[in-house]
């Protein structure tokens, strides 16, 4: 989409996505090799009881979901920023994950375009909230 075809308060629901014990354990392993994302039987004994997928996983496949919908499609030129990032729960082996993107801000920029603010929510298959963020792009008119 162009930069002014955004409105404000609009919405987007992406498809949902699963994360099996494998995907965190390999995501982990090359960028969050900490022992509740890797050591199965330590993490049982830790706080959440089991592993949890890494925080930047959540965030990074949020991420890839509100991509996969194709809203910037060729319009987006780069990512400009990501602010109030918030880890709420964790997201547990077999989840299912799916983000609610809102369209929170508009600024338009003197050339042609400009930044496109939306918080995504990320929530698990129970419908609770896991995830959070603003996440801003420039984007073309």
């Amino acid at each position: 989409m162009k930069f002014n075809e955004y409105i404000i308060g609009k919405s987007y629901r992406t498809h949902s996505i699963q994360l099996s014990k494998k995907d965190i354990i390999d995501f982990a392993k090359i960028y969050d090799p900490q022992y509740m994302h890797l050591d199965e039987a330590k993490a049982k004994e830790g706080r959440f009881g089991s592993l949890i997928a890494s925080g930047m996983q959540t965030m990074s496949t949020s991420f890839k979901l509100w991509v996969e919908l194709g809203i910037y499609g060729e319009d987006v030129v780069a990512g400009t920023g990501m602010n109030n990032i918030k880890f709420i729960k964790p997201v547990f082996p077999d989840d299912e994950i799916s983000v609610l993107a809102e369209v929170i801000e508009l600024s338009s920029r003197r050339s042609s375009g400009g930044i496109v603010t939306v918080l995504l929510t990320t929530f698990n298959q129970n419908d609770e909230k896991v995830f959070q963020a603003e996440l801003s792009a420039l984007i073309s008119n």
